[in-house]
C-alpha cells in the first residue's frame, strides 16, 4: 500500500490492490480491535481521509420491508466513507436455507457502493470462519472483492490466563501464585465450544473474582489496601 502511495505521488498508474479483507474468527479474538487499528494504520498511510470505524451488523443493514434496505445500506455505508465499515457476523446476510432475503439485497448494494466508493471506504466482514465461505461466495462481486481472508485463532490457556491479568493490573488488583496456578487450570478445563468467547470469556471471569471477592471483604471489618487488592484461588468461580 505504500508502494502504491509512491507511484501515485511519482506520477504512475496504481495496481489494482484490494484493501478490503475477510476477519475469520469465533467472537473475542480481537477482530474489531484490528480492524480499529487497521483504519488507523490507513489514515497514517495516507490511504483514507479519517480511519474511523463504523461498526454494523444485519439489523443496521436490512430493512423490516420491501424497499427499505437498499437506503439503509446506502446510510450505513456512507457513515464511513473515509474510514473503514465493519460488518459483525456478515454471514447472517445470507442465512443458511433462506432463498428469498432481503440480505441479498444489502449485498448487491453493498457490492455496487465498494465499487462507487472504493478509494473512500474499507470494508472488513467478520464472522466465524466456517460461515464466511457461504458469504464471500454468495456474490461473484463479493468474491472479486474480498481476496484476501485473515483468521484470528482462539487464545490459549496461557494467554486467557493473561488477559485476565492485565484486566486486574487495569484496575489495582493482584493475583496471588495460588490464584494464578488454580487460574489456569480453571480455563483449561473451559469447553471450547460455541458458547466460549475467549477475550470475553476472560473478562467475564475477572468480574466473577472480583464479585467473590468483595464478598470475601464484607465479612472482614476493616481490610487494609492490601487485603482489598489480593485475588486469591478462592475468588474463582
Amino acid at each position: 500500500m505504500q508502494t502504491v502511495r509512491l507511484r501515485e505521488q511519482a506520477g504512475l498508474p496504481a495496481p489494482p490492490l484490494s484493501r478490503h479483507l475477510v476477519f475469520a474468527g469465533n467472537p473475542g479474538t480481537g477482530k474489531t480491535t484490528v480492524a480499529r487499528l487497521y483504519g488507523r494504520l490507513l489514515k497514517a498511510l495516507g490511504l483514507l481521509s479519517r480511519g474511523h470505524l463504523v461498526e454494523v451488523d444485519r439489523s443496521a443493514l436490512v430493512g423490516e420491508y420491501v424497499g427499505h434496505t437498499g437506503p439503509k445500506t446506502t446510510e450505513a455505508f456512507l457513515r464511513a466513507r473515509g474510514g473503514v465499515l465493519f460488518i459483525d457476523e456478515a454471514y447472517a446476510l445470507v442465512p443458511a436455507g433462506a432463498a428469498n432475503d432481503f440480505g441479498t439485497e444489502a449485498i448487491a448494494t453493498l457490492v455496487k457502493l465498494m465499487e462507487d466508493h472504493r478509494d473512500e471506504v474499507v470494508v472488513i466482514a467478520a464472522g466465524y470462519p466456517d460461515d464466511m465461505n457461504r458469504f464471500v461466495g454468495s456474490n461473484p462481486g463479493l468474491s472479486s472483492r474480498f481476496t484476501r481472508s485473515l483468521t484470528f485463532a482462539d487464545y490459549s490457556t496461557p494467554e486467557l490466563v493473561s488477559i485476565v491479568e492485565h484486566h486486574a493490573q487495569r484496575h489495582r488488583y493482584e493475583l496471588t501464585t495460588a490464584a494464578r496456578k488454580a487460574l489456569a487450570e480453571y480455563v483449561e478445563r473451559i469447553p471450547r465450544n460455541a458458547q466460549f468467547g475467549n477475550g470475553r470469556t476472560a473478562r467475564q471471569l475477572f468480574q466473577h473474582m472480583t464479585e467473590r471477592q468483595a464478598l470475601r471483604m464484607s465479612e472482614l471489618i476493616a481490610p487494609d489496601p492490601a487485603q482489598l487488592m489480593q485475588l486469591d484461588e478462592q475468588d474463582l468461580p
